[in-house]
């Protein structure tokens, strides 16, 4: 049976608008292979149950068209872990503990977590070790991919879906975190976060380069 006979998973076009952010029913028509009409059928279905909504854009002459995105129940779609009982933990260290040791506490946690990501990645080249860093975060809940640095050599992780998305609203001090944990996974490397989806837009990244010698 072709694509065209096909009809869209829920999961896929939740996910593609994770990936995407914000898009036309025609572009992820023209991804999954159906027709319009039967991407719009699709898109009133996951509104009616609350997890996509629409605003209409002016792109042309004509009447004014549609982009998509996910709500925030839409984004709760996708499984966050154990974050009841990290936000609860965390609630109960804030409350009892400094700023400075809790700060220490989770330095010491990104540094053991990099040394078992530095394991699992060994000494391959740059490319195959981002891969599997990459693998390594949609284990844990995320959802990622990667893509070469826009200018210079290196690579560009996005991250869509954060298994730890709640808890960092809550403590941003996380991300700095995820950050320290990234630079230390590749030591030999430039680490910078490009984009931050608590400050703006629909994702995390991190640019990851070789150092110049």
């Amino acid at each position: 049976m072709g694509a065209q006979a096909q009809a869209p998973t829920r999961e896929t076009t939740l996910t593609l608008l994770l990936r995407q952010g914000e898009t036309s029913a025609s572009t992820l028509a023209e991804t999954l292979g159906i027709s319009v009409q039967a991407m719009r059928r699709h898109l009133r279905s996951l509104e009616d149950d609350e997890l996509v909504e629409a605003s209409p854009t002016q792109a042309g002459p004509g009447r004014p068209s549609n982009l998509w995105r996910l709500t925030q129940k839409g984004h709760q779609h996708f499984p966050d872990g154990s974050e009841n009982f990290a936000l609860g933990l965390l609630e109960s260290m804030a409350a009892t503990l400094s700023p400075e040791v809790m700060a220490d506490l989770l330095r010491q946690q990104a540094l053991e977590k990099a040394t078992l990501y530095r394991k699992t990645l060994g000494n391959a080249p740059l490319e195959e070790r981002v891969r599997a860093l990459v693998n390594l975060r949609l284990k844990e809940g995320y959802v990622s991919d990667m893509q070469p640095a826009p200018s210079g050599p290196g690579w560009c992780v996005s991250e869509f879906h954060c298994s730890v998305q709640r808890i960092a609203e809550e403590y941003p001090a996380i991300c700095d975190q995820e950050l320290q944990l990234i630079r230390h996974t590749f030591p030999d490397c430039l680490v910078e976060r490009v984009h931050w989806r608590l400050e703006s837009g629909h994702s995390c990244g991190f640019s990851i380069a070789p150092k110049q010698d």
